[in-house]
């Protein structure tokens, strides 16, 4: 993947549209189907050629790409804002940790693999079985690496199986993403200096989906 300001956009888009999408689950019990459906893909597109293939396309991230030009503009942006990034910050650390685990790594990608047959079984990537099938991979990988994301939200919920499994499976989605993140250049150094480009890009991308 070519290391620029275009593919750090996108990547960066993802990861925040997933801890966006977390947030609203574990508040509401619900979340846009169609804005998860790029995220739940992007596990299933290890062999994609370029970061658009991944996601399938970006009219499905413009809700992250509106994020990253209005967080990065004002990261103490309210609840919403605050929430959010504290999410993406928690996933860029997890995806460190899991790359200092090889073993975790490989055992996550053999997990997923596994897990397409059931995708196109169920041809949905928004099956509930699909998403159960994910949250376990999640909790039997990412969530051993420590410390765990406290995901903040009403009990009723987060104690709901189906709702709680769907919230593990876009977090899942979210490491993916911080993974492009990395692969693209991205780090926190990035974010601190390259805001302007990275909102430039995101604006852009947004023109143009």
């Amino acid at each position: 993947m070519e290391k620029n300001d275009r593919n750090r956009a996108i990547a960066l888009a993802a990861i925040f549209q997933a801890a966006s999408l977390v947030r609203e689950l574990a508040y509401t019990g619900q979340a846009d189907p169609g804005a998860q459906a790029p995220l739940l893909r992007s596990l299933f597109s290890n062999d994609a050629g370029s970061i658009d293939e991944v996601f399938g396309h970006l009219e499905g991230l413009r809700p992250g790409l509106r994020l990253v030009t209005e967080l990065l503009h004002n990261p103490g942006r309210g609840p919403l804002g605050l929430d959010i990034s504290r999410y993406a910050v928690s996933l860029m650390h997890l995806e460190r940790k899991l790359r200092a685990r090889p073993d975790t790594g490989r055992r996550l990608i053999q997990l997923i693999e596994e897990a397409e047959r059931q995708r196109d079984y169920f041809d949905d990537l928004g099956h509930e079985a699909v998403t159960r099938r994910l949250g376990d991979i999640y909790q039997q990988t990412i969530s051993r690496l420590g410390p765990r994301i406290i995901v903040k939200g009403e009990q009723a919920h987060l104690q709901d199986p189906a709702t709680a499994a769907r919230i593990r499976a876009l977090l899942l989605a979210g490491i993916r993403a911080a993974v492009l993140w990395r692969q693209a250049g991205g780090g926190r150094l990035r974010l601190l200096l390259g805001r302007q480009r990275l909102i430039d890009a995101a604006r852009q991308l947004l023109a143009g989906a």
